[in-house]
């Protein structure tokens, strides 16, 4: 169990809210807003609730004080979204950030300086610790995609001040558990993305969890090659074959079920529009590279879909990034999404490129969740423990 702001009494109190303001940026404006969206409703929640909301986050990964990276940059977006006024202070700590807390009112919101401007940020540092929470009453973190780093503005401040899960943590939190701890079953996993070697911890701790693993990207390369199929020019790790045979062997001995393509979609070079074609998995030519999943087994997959309760998905089906190489995604998205609409499946989603890929499929919108965080979300899917979720656990 966690500590939600159900628990919190914020009136007249310092707020210091952990957000997640790491949001993509050209030439000075902002081009993603998801993030801000997400947590806004904690700030007006806290605010309305008459606390003093403080925002602290990091915004890209300087070592010093750099003004292409102030979240002063970000401000105006957050006012925007919002719908109300957010001040802005440059620093974190110090003389002028105490100043600007101590200017504030019952629902005012200030936003202080990138943390990382602090080499105790990432140290979590003590002293720096220190320094923040003696800018605040109470800590709210709403930032999970930031809750694998044991970092000062994450973890080392919840150990000082009385903490609380924010609204969007809260989500999180929520979805995630279900989906791995208590969900409704046939329970199956789509592992994509380029390498099986970042995704090895993944792949053992859903095999424990899953009934069924279905595997694309050009990881599915290294387990066809294991399974002794000639791959040609395609991304494949070759050294990683015996460990692609262990994880087949294991799963087998589970009595999981691991859908692998059985057709794909090659071209001779990788690029936008290249000449393809569909082969069976088994006619792939020495010069040709797999850049999707074919159409037998974009059925296969949105076969499998219709008979499962529960779809945690992290990577794409193929280059999605590249037309037409996107097709197998988009598609198997749609069926998803779909299929949770009709109310027949609980869809939770997460990582940079898959949430990228739902957004060119439109299906997004259409899961049950779909996680911002990339990091956070592997990790808590590995079954690794996040410093800045044990520290909100009531005890």
């Amino acid at each position: 169990m966690f500590r939600t702001l159900d628990q919190a009494d914020v009136r007249g109190k310092r707020v210091l809210v952990r957000v997640d303001l790491n949001v993509p940026a050209e030439n000075g404006k902002i081009t993603d807003a998801t993030r801000i969206e997400r947590v806004a409703p904690t700030i007006r929640e806290i605010a309305d609730k008459g606390g003093k909301v403080i925002l602290l986050s990091h915004f890209g990964r300087p070592k010093r004080p750099d003004p292409t990276q102030s979240l002063k940059l970000v401000v105006p977006a957050l006012a925007d979204v919002l719908k109300r006024p957010v001040a802005f202070v440059e620093d974190c700590i110090g003389e002028r950030a105490a100043a600007a807390v101590n200017a504030m009112k019952p629902g005012d919101i200030l936003c202080l300086e990138n943390t990382r401007f602090h080499p105790g940020e990432e140290r979590n540092d003590p002293v720096f610790v220190a320094q923040l929470a003696e800018l605040g009453d109470l800590f709210v973190n709403d930032a999970f995609s930031a809750a694998h780093r044991a970092h000062a503005s994450v973890e080392g401040i919840a150990r000082r001040l009385p903490s609380y899960a924010g609204r969007s943590m809260q989500h999180e939190l929520e979805a995630l558990t279900n989906v791995l701890h208590t969900p409704m079953r046939p329970l199956a996993a789509i592992v994509g993305g380029a390498k099986v070697s970042t995704k090895l911890d993944l792949l053992g701790n859903l095999l424990a969890n899953v009934d069924i693993l279905i595997i694309g990207g050009g990881m599915a390369n290294t387990f066809l090659a294991a399974r002794g199929y000639s791959v040609g020019k395609s991304l494949c790790e070759h050294d990683l074959l015996p460990t692609a045979r262990d994880i087949l062997d294991k799963a087998a001995a589970k009595g999981r079920e691991v859908v692998l393509p059985v057709d794909a979609v090659v071209a001779k070079t990788f690029a936008a529009n290249a000449p393809s074609r569909v082969v069976a998995v088994d006619t792939v030519a020495a010069d040709d590279m797999i850049l999707d999943i074919g159409p037998r087994s974009i059925e296969h997959v949105c076969s499998v879909l219709a008979r499962v309760k529960t779809l945690v998905w992290n990577g794409p089906f193929g280059a999605f990034e590249l037309e037409p190489f996107d097709i197998g995604t988009v598609e198997i998205a749609e069926a998803a999404a779909e299929l949770t609409a009709a109310g027949k499946i609980v869809t939770v989603a997460g990582g940079g490129d898959t949430v990228a890929a739902l957004n060119a499929a439109g299906a997004a919108d259409r899961f049950t969740y779909v996680s911002t965080a990339g990091g956070a979300f592997l990790e808590w899917l590995e079954g690794k423990t996040l410093p800045g979720v044990e520290v909100l656990k009531i005890r």
